[in-house]
């Protein structure tokens, strides 16, 4: 299950009628988008959150693969009456409380990926159409819509606890929500899981920097972070180092990085006279392979703080 967030607008009430997505192929110069072509991987099953000026206001699940087909005539765009396109058909399911999305932006834009996000730094969405919703990001609208559109009982209520539930049971977004929790939270495990068994023989199970080798201690950090990976580099153990809790939580943060080298790069947020509580040395480099090169040249310029 992969999910997804569609930028609608004016057309999300048309389109929620008639139960699709539809899309373009190209623009009116011939060129060819992500945000439609992303509609080729669209996949039954698959989970779509719909924006619309400013809030999440519906999730859709996709009924099937997309197909190519002219835009349906009941969507008003002027100038493409005619147009080729992407047709996704999608069981749409409205929630009572919209999840405005400036309202939560502090914890959305840490899950956002630097390529491709649907959201611009402003909290406002991105011209386009659709864009990808990484796992961590699902999980996270999930929790905010869940915690919006379901409500507990409170104790002085319970007169009205049989009534509430037999409704409760019977709503659609209990169940769609909590599938699409476990399924992603169970994607994400599985993933990382692989991803540490692959990567711990690579550095001889132990820290990198300071050669901790208690497997409790040891995580396995990622250069490129999974919100702004593919799915083949998720799981491309060269893709990561093994480090001790204390040196991950650095480099995660972006507070030291390696160069094509394997050098060390420590941030000038760290003032040196505390390099010795933090188990940091200048000199201090780890053994990359060529393999590692572009994961940790990646990092070190889209995460490290100068």
């Amino acid at each position: 299950m992969e999910s997804y967030i569609v930028m609608q607008g004016r057309t999300y009430h048309d389109e929620k009628e008639l139960g699709v997505l539809w899309s373009l192929q190209r623009d009116s110069v011939g060129n060819v988008h992500h945000f439609w072509e992303r509609m080729k991987e669209v996949a039954e099953g698959d989970r779509i959150f719909h924006y619309v000026r400013g809030d999440i206001v519906a999730i859709s699940v996709a009924k099937s693969g997309y197909r190519e087909a002219y835009k349906p005539s009941e969507i008003p765009l002027p100038g493409i009456e005619d147009a080729k396109g992407y047709l996704v058909e999608v069981d749409y399911y409205e929630l009572d409380q919209p999840l405005t999305i400036e309202d939560y932006f502090d914890e959305i834009l840490p899950l956002l990926p630097i390529k491709y996000s649907a959201f611009q730094e402003n909290a406002n969405g991105n011209q386009g159409y659709l864009y990808p919703c990484n796992e961590e990001l699902t999980i996270k609208l999930v929790e905010l819509i869940a915690g919006l559109n379901i409500y507990e009982i409170d104790e002085e209520q319970l007169e009205f606890v049989m009534g509430t539930v037999q409704k409760t049971e019977h709503d659609f977004l209990i169940p769609l929500l909590a599938e699409t929790e476990s399924e992603t939270k169970t994607k994400l495990r599985l993933g990382h899981q692989r991803f540490r068994n692959e990567l711990l023989p690579l550095w001889h199970g132990k820290c990198a920097l300071c050669d901790i080798e208690l497997p409790e201690l040891l995580q396995a950090s990622y250069a490129k972070p999974w919100k702004d990976c593919t799915n083949n580099e998720r799981i491309d153990p060269n893709n990561g180092i093994l480090l001790c809790r204390n040196h991950d939580a650095l480099y995660r943060n972006g507070l030291i990085a390696f160069d094509g080298t394997g050098k060390i790069h420590i941030s000038s947020r760290i003032p040196e006279v505390d390099y010795d509580k933090y188990g940091l040395q200048m000199k201090m480099s780890v053994n990359r392979t060529e393999k590692n090169k572009p994961y940790l040249k990646w990092h070190k310029k889209h995460m490290f703080k100068e």
